[in-house]
């Protein structure tokens, strides 16, 4: 809110609004005009004008002359409260409160800790996703913004309904608003449909005892629906915390012995089945199995912006993970750099682990290994990161996808575009590379003792496939399968990812049930 006689609030947890004094404001039709008011009232911090040009225009566009009309048709929305809208030749600022400030401090915190009344009227702020009316494909920098704060949004939504379904128990009237809103979020949990059936039971009880009358039974359910495919049952995501409390998102598909797949970075739970990418992975994997997969820390669906992305936390996160799935023994699946979490957690945890299959994986990361050709190389591929992350830039895009997927196709060129965008951030992208490269498991190897599988294409840019054949000697009694490939991630269709399953399953049929 300003300091002026008249109260304005931009609402942003749903389609775009300003109100004042409760009442909607007519707002310009520029959508980014729309767009740059919500962005820098979200922020809430001093932008350089040279900085917000790059972001909403582009350069043949005269950008200075179009964010300078972009702020005066602002202007003309707030009013003629100076303190509201800050400018000068080189900065802009602004100071206007908005829904989102509300929820904000649960991005980061313990839900347990907050009192239901704070938790109950942030949820009634949240009318739908983040700025759902505003988006700007062709803007990449702010795009890539708003799917981050709008993942977070979701997140604390499920977090807070999940907090006031299990707080209030005891008052299944109160309750039972907030389960429903829960299922509709995630219509294939069968756990909160089981929830739901029990407050209403015990919302009918209570009616019948304050009337004196009998409890009527349960009208006949409607006919049930077809079985939820597993790309269906894949959307219902849990949460749980991580030993320094970082919300893990956590999903299962299929039925059969249990595969935990150990999270490894540009994964979303929900969109990863709808990408080419990976959804043939989910696919097969879930069909003769439970498959139990999570975001990593700073992906997808999970916390992001974490200060903790070492390694040891990524295999106390796993373990996080498997206490919360309650899953008591499976088949460890890593993939790249979940590799090397996997191998410390199948030393640390044996007794859980029937068997370990490993793909793409490295002893060392790319900074541990010392070559200097390739640390030069792939510094200047972390720089770019950095700078190119999410932008328009389609040579970064082509090269970055290229190595993780020679065999690409231009639709999954424009799917690793929005891969990119949604699981993770510039800088966080940035870090996890960071983070990856100075992996070293050399010292763990001949600690394994779980059956273990290693496979890796044979002329993989991301990791040579030398890694894989090193990891499999260093492990007692490894085997090791060369797959014929160049593609980091194996696509739908070649060879070698039929391959690559058929050796799953055998490897899973052989240990599965020692």
């Amino acid at each position: 809110m300003n300091g002026g006689q008249h109260m304005l609030e931009l609402r942003v947890l749903g389609d775009f609004q300003v109100r004042r004094d409760g009442e909607p404001l007519h707002l310009p039709p520029s959508r980014k005009t729309r767009a740059l008011l919500a962005y820098l009232a979200v922020t809430a911090r001093q932008h350089q004008r040279e900085r917000l040009c790059e972001i909403f225009w582009d350069i043949p566009d005269d950008p200075r002359g179009a964010l300078r009309w972009s702020l005066s048709k602002i202007r003309q929305v707030l009013g003629t409260d100076e303190s509201v809208l800050a400018t000068d030749r080189n900065a802009v600022a602004l100071n206007i409160g908005t829904d989102y400030a509300r929820l904000a401090p649960l991005v980061k915190t313990d839900l347990s800790s907050r009192s239901t009344e704070e938790l109950e009227a942030v949820l009634a702020s949240i009318r739908g996703g983040f700025l759902a009316d505003l988006s700007l494909e062709r803007c990449f920098d702010y795009e890539a913004w708003r799917q981050a704060i709008a993942s977070e949004v979701e997140i604390v939504e499920l977090g807070i309904l999940r907090e006031l379904v299990e707080r209030l128990g005891n008052e299944p009237r109160r309750a039972l608003p907030f389960a429903q809103r829960l299922r509709r979020l995630t219509p294939d949990d069968a756990s909160i449909a089981a929830e739901i059936e029990a407050l209403e039971d015990k919302v009918r009880s209570a009616a019948a005892q304050a009337t004196g009358r009998a409890p009527q039974s349960a009208p006949l359910a409607p006919p049930s629906k077809p079985a939820a495919s597993p790309q269906d049952s894949g959307r219902a995501v849990q949460f749980c915390r991580a030993l320094d409390g970082t919300r893990l998102a956590h999903a299962s598909t299929g039925s059969g012995p249990a595969i935990l797949r150990a999270a490894h970075w540009m994964s979303h739970l929900t969109f990863d089945w709808d990408s080419p990418i990976w959804r043939h992975w989910m696919r097969e994997l879930s069909r003769h199995n439970r498959l139990v997969r999570y975001d990593e820390r700073c992906n997808g669906l999970s916390q992001r912006h974490v200060v903790d992305i070492s390694f040891e936390t990524m295999v106390s996160d796993l373990e996080c993970v498997v206490e919360a799935t309650g899953l008591d023994r499976f088949t460890l699946l890593g993939l790249s750099q979940s590799c090397a979490v996997s191998i410390a957690y199948a030393i640390r945890h044996p007794e859980r682990v029937s068997g370990m299959i490993l793909y793409g994986g490295y002893v060392k990361g790319w900074r541990a290994r010392g070559d200097a050709g390739e640390i030069a190389t792939r510094e200047a591929v972390a720089t770019l990161m950095r700078e190119s992350w999410g932008k328009s830039n389609p040579m970064f895009r082509q090269a970055f996808c290229s190595m993780f997927i020679p065999g690409a196709t231009h639709e999954h060129f424009a799917w690793m575009d929005d891969l990119m965008l949604r699981t993770v951030s510039p800088d966080d992208a940035w870090r996890l590379q960071n983070a990856f490269a100075v992996i070293d498991v050399s010292d763990l190897l001949d600690k394994v003792r779980v059956p273990t599988l290693v496979l890796h294409a044979r002329d993989d840019n991301v990791a040579p496939v030398e890694s894989g054949r090193t990891m499999a000697a260093g492990i007692p009694g490894a085997r090791f399968i060369e797959l014929d490939s160049q593609n980091h991630i194996l696509l739908e269709g070649e060879p070698a990812f039929e391959e690559f399953i058929d050796h799953v399953r055998a490897f899973i049929a052989e240990t599965a049930g020692g």
